[in-house]
């Protein structure tokens, strides 16, 4: 029997859904089972449909719009050590009004940033409707103990922050321990709760790179949804391999695929190594043929870059003039 009409994954009615195919994680090997009974990838289908959809031409008025969709879709980020409260405002004031010259550019959809700083960000971008993200679990590495995991991301929620990036064990992934992080994704997940009964929405970064195949891809895509992940995302950024094509591909169908098993609706953001146009509108036009135009929009699908915005203002601007500005048209963040 086909499920229920869609519901998003940070509603109330996707916790009853999950809760109906609970049988599937009872166990260890339950889950065991379900996530090594998933169809293997074909590696060389999945990369040739990745690189044929790379090539579709998108001009003139396609192309304005893709790029501010694309600014619109990003998680403007700084996950860096010697981050100030200064940088942090500064970075907040860009992503309120990317380009100065031009009111009409888009706002982006979230600045991401580490927990201590979310109380700045959340000052600094008041009610202008962009949302606060940081990274929690003990970002990028996720090596700490679950008590010290649950209280970074309390952390952040009690701060302020509308969405948390979360890390995997990945060494508990790749060891087969996947109930352990199927667990420890439900206990962060309860931790985004606040005392008003609203919560910030998880965001469950996978570290790809790290995985080592195709279907170990699929098969943390499934846990993180079964446990109720907001969005699936690939990378910390801080990794030699980050987003590729072909993982963002089968990561969305494999939302793709969720939703129509279970009528939950998953969100996918890729991120690290997206730095120009021409690879973001790679991924709108993969986006699209995969999951639709209902897809298109920042509540389901984002990108964890911070380059790649002034390239899109670059090119934003190139557009509206005709013209290449100097390297001084946008900030160096």
């Amino acid at each position: 029997m086909a499920p229920p009409a869609v519901v998003p994954a940070h509603g109330n009615d996707a916790a009853e859904r999950l809760a109906s195919v609970a049988d599937v994680t009872a166990s260890d090997g339950a889950l065991r089972r379900f996530l090594h009974g998933l169809p293997g990838v074909d590696a060389v289908g999945l990369e040739a449909r990745a690189a044929a959809l790379g090539t579709r031409s998108i001009k003139t008025t396609a192309k304005a719009y893709a790029i501010d969709l694309a600014i619109s879709m990003i998680d403007l980020t700084t996950l860096e050590g010697a981050d100030t409260p200064g940088k942090v405002r500064a970075l907040c004031a860009k992503g309120v009004n990317p380009d100065p010259t031009d009111r009409g550019t888009p706002k982006v959809a979230a600045i991401c940033v580490y927990p201590d700083m979310v109380g700045t960000a959340k000052a600094a971008l008041g009610d202008s409707g962009i949302h606060v993200a940081s990274v929690a679990t003990a970002f990028p590495s996720g090596r700490a103990g679950m008590p010290v995991k649950l209280a970074d991301t309390a952390e952040a929620v009690a701060a302020g922050a509308d969405e948390i990036d979360m890390v995997i064990d990945r060494g508990a992934f790749l060891s087969g321990r996947y109930l352990s992080v199927f667990e420890e994704i439900q206990q962060v997940k309860a931790a985004c709760r606040r005392e008003d009964g609203t919560a910030a929405h998880l965001k469950v970064i996978f570290e790809t790179g790290e995985l080592s195949t195709y279907d170990n891809v699929r098969r943390a895509s499934w846990l993180a949804m079964l446990a109720g992940a907001d969005f699936i995302k690939t990378s910390t950024g801080k990794v030699a391999v980050n987003a590729t094509p072909p993982v963002t591909l089968l990561m969305l169908e494999a939302v793709r695929d969720f939703r129509d098993a279970v009528g939950v609706q998953v969100g996918v953001k890729p991120a690290g190594g997206i730095r120009t146009t021409k690879d973001a509108i790679k991924y709108l036009v993969m986006v699209n043929e995969t999951l639709g135009e209902e897809w298109l929009t920042g509540e389901w699908f984002r990108f964890g870059a911070s380059s790649l915005l002034n390239d899109l203002l670059m090119q934003r601007q190139k557009l509206s003039t005709g013209r290449y500005s100097g390297p001084d048209y946008v900030t160096v963040d």
